[in-house]
This record gives C-alpha cells, structure tokens and sequence, in this order.
C-alpha cells in the first residue's frame, strides 16, 4: 500500500508526478493491490482515483481543488496517437438552486481552475487499458486571456440557470467552459427552475472544458 502523505509543496507534488511518468496504469494499480476495470465505461473514474491514491489527494468528493492546502486541482486527460485530447473534461457538478449565491470568485469552477496538475493519459483504444501509460505532467494556471473568457463562459451559463432557461442550455454555448447533463441515465433526476421560478425535475447537469481548450493548453506547454 501507499505510506506517502500529502504533498507539501507545489514543487513535491509535481516531482512526485513526473516520477510515474512512463509507468503503465496496470503496474500503477498492482502497487495498490487494485484490478484493472474490464469494462471502458467505468475507466476514467477508475484512473483518475488511482492517480488520487498515487499523489495523496485529500479532498475526496468535496467542492475544492484535490490538494486543498495547496489549493491544486488534479485532473487526468486522456490524449490519442497525436497527443490530442479525446473527450471534454469534467470540472465540478452544478447545484441547479445555488447558482444565485455564487460569484466567479467564490464559485467552485474558479476554485477548480485556478491552478491545475494536468496528468495526459494514453487513450487510443488499440492499447489495453493495463498497458496504456501515465505522460509527462503540467502545472497550469490560465492566463489572464482564458481566466476572462472562462469567467465570461461561467457568467453567460449561471444567468441563464438562475432565469430558469435550463431547457435553452446545450452543449454548444460557451467558448472554453461548457454545461452537459452528468446523470448516469434519463431518470437520474434532480430539482432545478423553470423561467417562471417554479421548481421541476431536470437531469444533473456539470461544467466541463471543450476539448479545443485542452488541447490548447497542451500546446502552449509542449509546442
């Protein structure tokens, strides 16, 4: 098992994760005694906690960056033969009645992206889950550039939930910063607003970065 504590530095947690860079997800699991998910569907959750186990991440499933007292955000980013992300990523679940409570400051996408440890993951579905690699890690913050569009993203998207226009929202609004269902089916159900304030049942919805955005952040750091 992992006897390592917590990170206590920005510069630890980075040297702890360039030091798995090049290992394979299977030796990574077998260090932790943990099976290799058969099924795909249930990969991306199974590799993001088993690099969580790996660098001591402490926050669990609470609204704050993974390493709060370092205030770092671990997110995992699987990536194809041409170094390119192949999905959005997930930044944090959306309370569909708290959203008029919230500034861009005090919100948890801020608190989330404010300054991240991207962890590219081999992805092409050729190579087996057990034999696909950890690559070489990033520590980012967004520029000032992004952090004003991410703002105007998380701005345009929380008005139109707290106007009750959930039904207006698709996948399609926001540059960098984007709103999609996160229900595991159609009748995983939770409370939101219509335009006349009244309460409805709608499906979950979270806040995740466009693939274009990622991949720009790879570039910019390994162009």
């Amino acid at each position: 098992m992992n006897d390592l504590t917590p990170p206590k530095s920005e510069q630890e947690l980075l040297a702890r994760a360039h030091a798995i860079a090049g290992l394979s997800l299977g030796a990574l699991a077998e260090k932790f005694l943990l099976k290799v998910p058969k099924q795909q569907l249930y990969a991306k959750g199974w590799i993001g906690e088993l690099l969580e186990l790996q660098l001591v991440a402490t926050a669990g499933s609470r609204p704050e960056p993974d390493f709060p007292h370092l205030g770092v955000e671990l997110k995992t980013l699987p990536i194809n033969q041409l170094g390119k992300p192949r999905e959005s990523t997930f930044v944090c679940s959306i309370n569909l009645n708290n959203s008029l409570n919230k500034t861009w400051e005090t919100s948890t996408v801020w608190r989330k992206l404010r300054r991240v440890l991207w962890i590219p993951i081999e992805a092409d579905p050729a190579i087996p889950l057990a034999e696909r690699r950890v690559c070489p890690p990033l520590l980012w913050s967004p520029t000032a550039e992004q952090a004003m569009i991410l703002q105007a993203d998380w701005q345009e998207l929380t008005d139109m939930i707290c106007f009750g226009q959930l039904a207006q929202i698709t996948a399609k609004l926001g540059r960098y910063l984007q709103i999609r269902p996160k229900a595991a089916h159609a009748k995983s159900l939770c409370w939101g607003s219509n335009e006349k304030g009244e309460p409805t049942l709608t499906l979950p919805r979270g806040f995740y970065l466009r693939t274009s955005f990622t991949h720009q952040i790879l570039q910019q750091y390994y162009a």
